[in-house]
C-alpha cells in the first residue's frame, strides 16, 4: 500500500495542485490507515474493515471534524485507486461521514475594527514597525485575506493604480480582489519608509518576509492594547470583512468570490451571523418578541 500512497500524494501535488498543508494531513492520515491494515491486500479492504477503522478513530476520542478529515483522505485515495483500475469496487462509497456541528465564526463590530486599526497608529514617523502593523491590519480588513495569503503577498501582486491585489489562495488558486484606499495608503507609507529592499510586501525586523506567527503576534498585541475581547485572531478580521459586507447589502456570490471559497455553502455560514443579528434587533425592539 505504501507505494500507492506515495503515487497518490504525487498525484495530489502535480495534478490536483493541493496545498502543502492538505497534502501533509492526507499523507499522515493514510499512513495511519496503512498501519491499521497491516499487510492486507487492497481487494480485501471492505466496508466492514472501514467500519472497524472508524471505530478505532472514535476510540481515540478524536473530534468529528478530525474523523471527517481521515475519511475525506480515504475517499480521495480509494477514488484514485478505482479510477486507475487498482481496485474494482470502491469500498468507502457506503460509509457515511460523521455529522459536523456548524460553529458560527466570531466577528468584530465595525467600531471594534476601527478601534483595533487606530491602536496601531504611531506618533513617531520613524517607527517603521508601527507603519507596517497598521498596514497589515488595514489589508486584512480591507481585502478579507487569509493569514497565509497576506504573508505571501509580494510587491508585484499589488496594483496601486487599479486598487486590486493578486492572491494565491488555497490549492494555489489565484484570484484578484479589491483593496481599499486606506489600506493602499498605509502600505505605500510603510514601503516609502522601510530601508530594506525586498520583493515581499511585509517584512519582519530582520528584513525577511514576515511569518504567520509574526502576524499573529502583531494582531494579538493590538487587540490587547485596544482592549478587545479574547478569542479574536487574524482570521476574525476575515470573518468581520465578510459579515460587514453582507450587513451592508453585498450578495452572497460576490462575497464568495472575494473570500476565494470554492463552495457557496462555505460562504453561507455568514448569513447565519446576519440572521442572528436581525433576530437580536427584533427581540429587543418588538413588544411581543
Amino acid at each position: 500500500m505504501e507505494k500507492y500512497i506515495e503515487k497518490f500524494i504525487r498525484y495530489m501535488e502535480i495534478e490536483k495542485n493541493y496545498s502543502a498543508h492538505t497534502i501533509l494531513n492526507y499523507k499522515l492520515d493514510l499512513e495511519d490507515f496503512r498501519k491499521f491494515c497491516g499487510e492486507i491486500d487492497f481487494e480485501k479492504i471492505d466496508y466492514l474493515l472501514l467500519r472497524k477503522y472508524l471505530a478505532v478513530l472514535k476510540e481515540k476520542n478524536l473530534g468529528n471534524r478530525t474523523v471527517g478529515r481521515h475519511l475525506s483522505a480515504l475517499r480521495s485515495f480509494f477514488k484514485f485507486l478505482n479510477r486507475d483500475g487498482l481496485i474494482k469496487v470502491n469500498p468507502i462509497l457506503m460509509l457515511s461521514s460523521p455529522k459536523l456541528e456548524k460553529h458560527l465564526p466570531s466577528y468584530m463590530t465595525e467600531e471594534e475594527v476601527t478601534k483595533l486599526i487606530e491602536s496601531a497608529f504611531s506618533k513617531d514617523k520613524k517607527d517603521i514597525s508601527g507603519l507596517r502593523d497598521r498596514a497589515i491590519l488595514e489589508t486584512f480588513y480591507s481585502s478579507g485575506l487569509r493569514i497565509s495569503e497576506l504573508v505571501a503577498l509580494s510587491l508585484a501582486d499589488v496594483d496601486f493604480i487599479s486598487g486590486v491585489v493578486k492572491v494565491s489562495g488555497k490549492g494555489k488558486k489565484e484570484r484578484v480582489v479589491p483593496i481599499g484606499d486606506a489600506a493602499l495608503l498605509t502600505i505605500r507609507s510603510y514601503l516609502d519608509k522601510r530601508p530594506k529592499e525586498s520583493s515581499a510586501v511585509f517584512l519582519n525586523k530582520n528584513g525577511k518576509r514576515i511569518t504567520t506567527r509574526g502576524v499573529r503576534n502583531i494582531v494579538g498585541k493590538y487587540l490587547k492594547s485596544a482592549g478587545i475581547k479574547h478569542g479574536v485572531s487574524p482570521h476574525t478580521l476575515r470573518h468581520s470583512f465578510a459579515t460587514h459586507l453582507l450587513d451592508r447589502g453585498a450578495d452572497l456570490r460576490t462575497v464568495q468570490e472575494l473570500l476565494g471559497h470554492a463552495d457557496l455553502s462555505t460562504t453561507q455560514i455568514y448569513t447565519h451571523l446576519t440572521t442572528e443579528k436581525i433576530k437580536k434587533v427584533y427581540d429587543k425592539a418588538h413588544p411581543h418578541a
